[in-house]
């Protein structure tokens, strides 16, 4: 089958240039034609790039005009991912829509919609949906080895300067907002929607910034714990996800792969079991997962597999609504019920 024709608007958001990157590395699934970026503000801090070499820069209206364009990378600034969106949507193009999406709930769920209408797919960009750990994790919990879940603790946090700082101040949701839906995507995949939500904002300096996020998502039986701040020295390194069930625990710290100049530590599990399942033995087990080479690949890969029909989105619209829904209270913006 042809390559995919895809665009990306915007080179604002931080995970922009590495979409962009994985893009072009998959070659026989996408080809891009093109970049749009009209904040020059952004051309000059990131424009040179090399990932955007050899590419042409667009207006939108240019890009929506290419013959045969299918889907549309959004990564603007934060701030206009939904907006933007939502005009791809209306031209009938398929969207990789980075995260969060946005702070109005109903925007996004009209974004939702208009994309179920016209059956295109829509992909948030939750990096950790692919993760090898977390799906060890899922198969555990879905497969019934832990038990009844009673208890999940998330953290993602790490430590920034004045600069983002600034930058974080601009949405009253804070670091809850900006890195807690990664860990609410998982939770809400595990327990589905919760029945309360409740947010602890919390801010460690007086410069307006909410950098100290917490909520509690409740459940019959369970409660799950968000934690996000950015204020956390080496924070990367304890972003972590326990998962406790009466019969078993999962636990995997960090999320992510730590890189040096000459490699990449892979991945561990620890998975605890009061009794054998699948193939493991009763006792504690660290299983090594292996290394992931592009935090993007396999992610990007599923949407072209969705695009070309050959796969159901395995994160419908109607995922994306829960998990938006209760970011935004686990950020404070709109009451649980």
């Amino acid at each position: 089958m042809k390559p995919i024709k895809i665009g990306q608007i915007g080179i604002g958001h931080n995970h922009a240039s590495e979409k962009m990157r994985t893009l072009r590395n998959l070659p026989h699934l996408f080809e891009v034609v093109g970049v749009v970026e009209e904040d020059p503000k952004w051309r000059e801090r990131r424009g040179h790039f090399p990932m955007y070499q050899g590419l042409p820069w667009m207006t939108e209206e240019e890009l929506f005009a290419v013959p045969g364009l299918e889907a549309v990378a959004v990564e603007t600034d934060g701030f206009d991912l939904v907006p933007t969106a939502a005009r791809c949507a209306a031209r009938g193009l398929h969207l990789h829509l980075d995260k969060p999406g946005g702070e109005s709930l109903p925007a996004f769920k009209a974004l939702l919609d208009e994309c179920e209408r016209r059956d295109l797919a829509i992909q948030l960009g939750y990096m950790y949906r692919n993760n090898p750990a977390i799906n060890l994790c899922r198969h555990a919990v879905r497969s019934g080895w832990l038990g009844e879940i009673f208890e999940v603790h998330a953290v993602m946090s790490r430590l920034d300067g004045d600069d983002y700082r600034k930058w974080v101040a601009n949405f009253p949701g804070g670091s809850m907002y900006i890195f807690g839906g990664y860990l609410i995507d998982i939770i809400i995949s595990l327990l589905g929607r919760p029945q309360r939500v409740t947010p602890f904002q919390r801010l460690t300096r007086t410069d307006g910034c909410n950098d100290n996020g917490f909520a509690v998502l409740e459940y019959p039986r369970a409660t799950a714990s968000v934690r996000a701040s950015i204020v956390e020295v080496e924070g990367f390194r304890r972003r972590q996800l326990v998962v406790c069930g009466t019969r078993g625990t999962v636990e995997i710290c960090p999320l992510e792969h730590h890189s040096s100049r000459y490699h990449l530590d892979p991945l561990h599990v620890r998975l605890t079991l009061a009794e054998p399942c699948g193939d493991y033995a009763a006792g504690t087990h660290v299983i090594d997962v292996g290394v992931i080479h592009g935090r993007y690949t396999e992610q990007l890969t599923e949407l072209a597999r969705v695009i070309r029909g050959e796969i159901k989105n395995p994160w419908p619209p109607s995922h994306e609504f829960l998990v938006h829904e209760a970011l935004l209270a686990a950020s404070g913006y709109i009451p649980f019920a």
